[in-house]
């Protein structure tokens, strides 16, 4: 009984030492904020990330936890870990929506979707998705610096999403698939007249209408 005893006593001074250690070991929020920002800004984004997540898990309720939220996005979009970024991003406009920082924070959800668009003959998710991101900026804070800068974006996409249609439109005349040729070649037309494929799309429309005329007179006699 007295060895029962005894280890119970020893049980609970080492697990209530544990906690006092540990408790000991968990730093202000202020300073966790402040170490973080420290490696932010000397480009150890990995170990902001660290510092950020503490002060979230340790104090959800401090002034400093939407700081953390915030700056765990940007790490991750400094990382070019796009995935992740886009997911904090949008976890923090969830959480709160009518945060003065929301113009800046759908921003860098468009930019993280830009920064994967891939070469035109790619998919081209990431460009519309961005385009739409930039789009929804500017409709929603149209006269905010953020939404100006997203501006010059949409075109960009807008260039990359010309020259895959246009790609698709070549191909198809290539293999003289004329009339899918000829409907990718309008909708350049359509969709993207000044990104600079409006000229190349002008000049295959020629000789897509002209194979086709081409075709038809052959089919007639």
């Amino acid at each position: 009984m007295k060895r029962i005893i005894i280890f119970c006593l020893i049980s609970l001074f080492v697990f209530s030492g544990c906690a006092w250690f540990e408790r000991k070991e968990e730093k202000p929020a202020q300073e966790l904020a402040s170490e973080g920002m420290d490696c932010f800004k000397n480009g150890r984004y990995s170990k902001s990330i660290e510092f950020f997540e503490k002060l979230k898990d340790w104090y959800p309720f401090s002034k400093y936890a939407i700081l953390a939220e915030l700056k765990i996005a940007d790490a991750h979009y400094c990382l070019k870990e796009y995935e992740e970024a886009i997911f904090a991003y949008e976890e923090f406009e969830n959480l709160h929506p009518n945060n003065e920082a929301i113009p800046y924070i759908v921003y860098q959800i468009g930019l993280c979707y830009f920064e994967q668009i891939s070469t035109p003959d790619k998919d081209q998710t990431s460009a519309n998705k961005a385009k739409s991101t930039f789009n929804r900026l500017i409709k929603q804070f149209s006269r905010n610096r953020y939404a100006i800068k997203g501006k010059k974006f949409i075109k960009k996409c807008d260039k990359s999403l010309a020259e895959a249609v246009f790609g698709i439109g070549v191909h198809y005349y290539k293999n003289k698939h004329y009339k899918g040729a000829l409907a990718r070649f309008k909708e350049v037309i359509s969709n993207y007249p000044d990104v600079g494929v409006h000229q190349r799309s002008l000049r295959y429309i020629a000789m897509c209408e002209a194979s086709l005329k081409e075709n038809k007179e052959q089919t007639d006699k």
